[in-house]
């Protein structure tokens, strides 16, 4: 397999900023923005993925972004199982994703619960010209009704 220079940079990166960020190191959880590691099952491989990722916090949503949309293989990986674990202040946490990106449907629809519809209603308007947005929603803060 023939890597990239853009995917080898960023492996390098991630193999010294992952096992910093996952031991609570620059992850601090009460802190409006912070380094997360994102916990996705490959869609290709199946196998789990780590990546580190800037987050920001809106109430107990975490929100991330790329603009590297639908070059980035953890958005990928989202698209395919929204199911996801992340590790923020050193601790382990379940999510669901919800992918927002141009020419692509949020990656859960149906009824979303409190603060989540019109957080996702506002940041749809940014996922534009490649960005990809994702909200980081505890499993239990989707809606009834949703699918």
């Amino acid at each position: 397999m023939n890597d990239s220079l853009e995917q080898r940079v960023f492996r390098k990166m991630n193999a010294v900023v992952e096992p910093a960020v996952r031991s609570g190191i620059a992850s601090p959880s009460r802190m409006p923005g912070a380094l997360i590691v994102l916990e996705s099952i490959g869609f290709k491989t199946g196998r789990k993925r780590r990546t580190p990722l800037l987050s920001f916090k809106f109430g107990r949503f975490r929100v991330i972004s790329t603009v590297r949309g639908n070059r980035s293989f953890w958005v990928k990986n989202l698209l395919n199982q929204p199911k996801v674990e992340y590790f923020l202040g050193g601790k382990l946490r379940s999510a669901h994703a919800l992918v927002l990106m141009d020419g692509k449907p949020v990656s859960r629809t149906g009824k979303l619960s409190g603060l989540l519809s019109p957080l996702v209603a506002c940041l749809s308007a940014w996922a534009r010209n490649g960005v990809a947005i994702v909200v980081l929603a505890p499993p239990a803060r989707l809606g009834q009704g949703a699918t």
